[in-house]
């Protein structure tokens, strides 16, 4: 007779599934991993950053609900993700999907305009991201 699987191993294996498919979406962002599809390797910061927030999520919503292996994944799993982004953020500068941290000179034909309370534009600049790894 064939063994019947518990719903609570499925869930388990689909879980582990989801995790390593964002994990290696995530890594192929970063351009650790080759395109299938162009046959590259292609940075693109941006979608690495989100799909790095969706399992930061999904590690505050199933908070108490993992057993301490699907924990341990997840956990290990965002270190080193976060660890890579930091890594080819300082790295890849300027080049694909990665945007300056610093602001382009200003052209001298400009004058610089004045914020109430005498701080120029060059003070007061946008974070890129929502949280930083």
């Amino acid at each position: 007779m064939k063994e019947e699987a518990r719903p609570e191993d499925i869930h388990k294996s689909l879980f582990i599934q989801l995790v390593m498919m964002l994990a290696t979406s995530a890594t192929q962002q970063l351009g650790k991993l080759v395109n299938p599809m162009t046959k590259k390797a292609e940075v693109h910061l941006d979608a690495a950053q989100a799909t790095i927030d969706l399992l930061d999520m999904i590690a505050a919503k199933t908070k108490g609900n993992l057993d301490r292996d699907e924990e341990r994944l997840l956990k290990d799993t965002l270190m080193s993700l976060k660890l890579t982004f930091v890594e080819t953020r300082d790295t890849s500068g300027t080049e694909a999907g990665a945007k300056p941290t610093e602001p382009p000179p200003e052209s001298p034909e400009q004058p610089e305009a004045q914020v109430e309370g005498g701080a120029g534009p060059k003070d007061h600049q946008e974070p890129r991201f929502h949280k930083s790894y």
